[in-house]
């Protein structure tokens, strides 16, 4: 079994929830081979070859993020983190100013019937607050993925984390169960 997991991270809570997807893969199908992609990696050859695709990303302004949403998100890390040198804030990722999910399905082929495919995103927990976890469902549907879950969000606590206590657990596991 051939699984790409393809996120989008900005302050390293998406990716620490893809890994932790990507370990509960590997629990239950060890013979699993398992790439644990950023978008900007995630060509179409490496995940035309996938018989599962997990697709993740974080939440901005209650759906998938956007090209002005991540540098908004951006600018305002940077300026706070100006506003108050001894406050702990979280570095961007790596190439956190590049290309998002939404950028990336653009380019995404659609693919042959019945390859399985799955949705996630991280997400603050208050009323109103959405998801993007549902539009990347529709984005998979609409290539012709057949989904395999429910869409799913993992909570963080704050606008750039850290991930709520227990969220990488049930990640884990939701990933064992998609294997």
């Amino acid at each position: 079994m051939r699984v790409a997991i393809v996120y989008e991270s900005l302050f390293g809570n998406t990716r620490q929830v893809a890994e932790a997807i990507a370990d509960g893969v590997r629990e239950s199908r060890p013979d699993a081979e398992i790439d644990c992609l950023k978008v900007e990696e995630a060509n179409p050859e490496r995940v035309g070859a996938a018989d599962l695709l997990v697709v993740g990303g974080p939440t901005h302004m209650r759906g998938m993020t956007s090209g002005l949403t991540r540098k908004m998100g951006l600018q305002a890390e940077q300026k706070e983190s100006e506003g108050d040198q001894e406050k702990s804030r979280h570095e961007p990722e790596e190439g956190a100013e590049g290309p998002g999910v939404r950028d990336w399905f653009h380019g995404l082929s659609k693919t042959r019937n019945g390859v399985r495919a799955a949705a996630f995103d991280t997400r603050a927990d208050f009323r109103l607050a959405g998801g993007a976890a549902h539009a990347i469902a529709r984005k998979l549907r609409s290539h012709g993925f057949q989904l395999t879950a429910e869409p799913e969000g993992f909570i963080i606590e704050d606008t750039e984390g850290p991930l709520r206590e227990g969220e990488l657990d049930r990640a884990k596991a939701w990933g064992a169960a998609l294997a």
